[in-house]
């Protein structure tokens, strides 16, 4: 348990420093002056509302609605009706006189000083929605399903304090300006109207969704940082004790669910027969709301697991919106499996907004009880799963990515005529970038010389040519392990990228020599016994090939780009 302690609280950091946290942030960097003058506690007193309204609402949000028979959404608009109040009362200051009335005689929560910070700070915590994850998506699943422990509890304990460190730098900048900058000393009550409308905007902002598109320029750096945090060997066992999920059992002949997706989807394989869909409280886009049954289907299916407010998911729609566009006359059925989240996304009607706003005309599921992402052992959002026409689970994929992958499958299951594939913006600004690159043979797929990769032995490898556009190439001595390849003699990468930054997750200890082709620049890197994500190029976005020469004993795991 120390160890998913541990990653939870990681988990959360990354949360807060990802766009996620972009609808709450400026609530959060005008805290320390939204009553008059600043307040060197109010900063801690808003995330220390806002932490833990988080918690308490994530675990027993869901039980505490239904038990009381109040819809699904009431507490995310509680939040947002909160945070529109305050701020009246702060950008009119006779009415929030008005409001601060009734909890003048109240101790020790008031409406003046800290005690609107941390009813502000309770309000954010009702609307802040955190980019899922494997943590996230444990602690959600868990807490709907009643399945309480200890070992959840400190599970959501450690990752709201990620998320706290974070908010309180941004928290403690803003007061360091507010008290610092002599405009703002001198124009205190401006600034405490100013700050009550940021606290209305704050409050549209989230009842309307302007933020999304923002919320999904998720740098690449840190969705990878959260995939290596969070989706790794030793997490996912904890995870599974931790919901009591049993290992998968394969099917004669087969691989488990896990095992295909740990072994890539660039190919067809055998991952069992495809599960029911049990449980399912409402099908939407489907005529009359009948239910899609796997069995009388034809062609192929694409199962995917989502959820609307999920940003990682939203990055993927427009891929599987015109995959269903491409290929629904060819005979392919995607259907979305909406899990959901939070409580309020349980409402059928926020799920059909959100279908009608990212063009989603495929068939929902809604799976409220989570009945259908137990029997397919699902993991986080989002999930897809490949069926072919047999009923047989051909490919299997957790979170984001893998795009190219599966439409060629999806055209080889269908035998259509080859096309490109769709190239799509997912709201992501490292877009067109070099994609992530595994170095480990277990999830290789970009290396020019993959036919000379011999497993888990010492091997020289060759290559007298420049790599194609976004491969790589290995040379010298290197012995590949499933997760990294470790740098013999003369061990060496040529990479051909196109990016503004090029990063390299290392290990061990010693000296990489990195040098352009283009410009012949060198560059040394020092790798200092810390696992850890280190810098290679940082400037602008281009295409260039480097030369990277590594020490012997560097342990090298994975590429990504920004």
């Amino acid at each position: 348990m120390i160890t998913l302690t541990i990653v939870g609280f990681l988990s959360g950091i990354i949360t807060a420093l990802s766009p996620c946290v972009l609808p709450v942030l400026p609530a959060i960097l005008t805290s320390s002056v939204q009553d008059g003058a600043t307040s060197r506690r109010r900063p801690l007193i808003v995330v220390l509302g806002l932490v833990t309204s988080f918690a308490f609402f994530t675990l027993l949000g869901g039980l505490l609605l239904s038990s009381l028979g109040l819809p699904d959404d009431l507490l995310r608009w509680a939040g947002i009706i909160i945070l529109a109040i305050v701020g009246l009362g702060l950008a009119i200051p006779p009415l929030g006189e008005l409001l601060q009335r009734p909890f003048e005689r109240i101790r020790p929560i008031q409406m003046d000083r800290d005690g609107n910070g941390f009813v502000m700070g309770l309000a954010l915590g009702l609307v802040f929605v955190p980019c899922a994850g494997p943590i996230l998506a444990s602690i959600t699943v868990l807490a709907a399903t009643n399945g309480f422990s200890w070992g959840l509890v400190t599970l959501t304990l450690s990752f709201a304090a990620g998320i706290a460190i974070p908010l309180l730098g941004f928290g403690l900048a803003g007061q360091a300006m507010g008290s610092r900058i002599s405009f703002v000393r001198e124009r205190l009550n401006a600034i405490r109207i100013g700050s009550g409308v940021v606290l209305m905007l704050t409050a549209l902002v989230i009842a309307t969704n302007i933020a999304e598109p923002l919320q999904r320029w998720v740098p690449g750096v840190l969705a990878s940082a959260q995939e290596a945090i969070e989706d790794n060997d030793t997490v996912r066992t904890e995870l599974d004790d931790l919901q009591g999920r049993e290992e998968q059992t394969a099917a004669v002949g087969a691989m488990t669910f896990d095992e295909c997706e740990d072994a890539g989807g660039d190919v067809l394989r055998n991952c069992g027969p495809a599960r029911d869909l049990p449980g399912i409280q409402e099908w939407l886009n489907t005529p009359d709301g009948e239910a899609v049954d796997l069995d009388n289907l034809d062609g192929p299916v694409l199962i995917d697991f989502w959820t609307y407010s999920c940003i990682n998911c939203q990055r993927t729609f427009p891929y599987i919106t015109e995959w269903d566009d491409r290929y629904r006359d060819e005979g392919l059925t995607i259907v979305g499996v909406h899990s959901p989240e939070f409580a309020f996304e349980k409402e059928v009607g926020n799920v059909e907004d959100a279908a009608e706003r990212y063009g989603i005309e495929y068939p929902i599921a809604i799976d409220n009880d989570f009945e259908t992402w137990r029997e397919w052992d699902q993991r986080f959002w989002p999930a897809h799963y490949l069926v072919d026409s047999s009923g047989t689970v051909v490919q299997v994929h957790y979170g984001e990515g893998a795009y190219d992958d599966t439409e060629r499958l999806i055209q080889e299951l269908l035998d259509s005529d080859q096309q490109d594939v769709v190239e799509a913006d997912p709201g992501n600004h490292t877009s067109g970038r070099t994609h992530e690159t595994y170095v480990g043979y277990g999830r290789l797929e970009y290396a020019e010389n993959e036919d000379q990769v011999v497993r888990d032995e010492p091997t020289t490898y060759t290559y007298g040519s420049t790599p194609g556009e976004d491969m790589f190439a290995y040379r010298g001595e290197w012995t590949l392990t499933d997760e990294y390849a470790l740098a013999g003699a003369d061990a060496s990468l040529t990479l051909n990228y196109y990016a503004a930054d090029v990063h390299l997750v290392m290990a061990g200890e010693g000296t990489v020599t990195v040098t352009s082709q283009s410009t012949g620049e060198t560059t040394e890197v020092v790798v200092d016994g810390t696992s850890d994500r280190y810098d290679l190029v940082l400037g602008e976005p281009e295409r260039d090939v480097i030369d990277i020469e590594f020490e012997e004993g560097i342990e090298v795991y994975a590429f990504t780009f920004g």
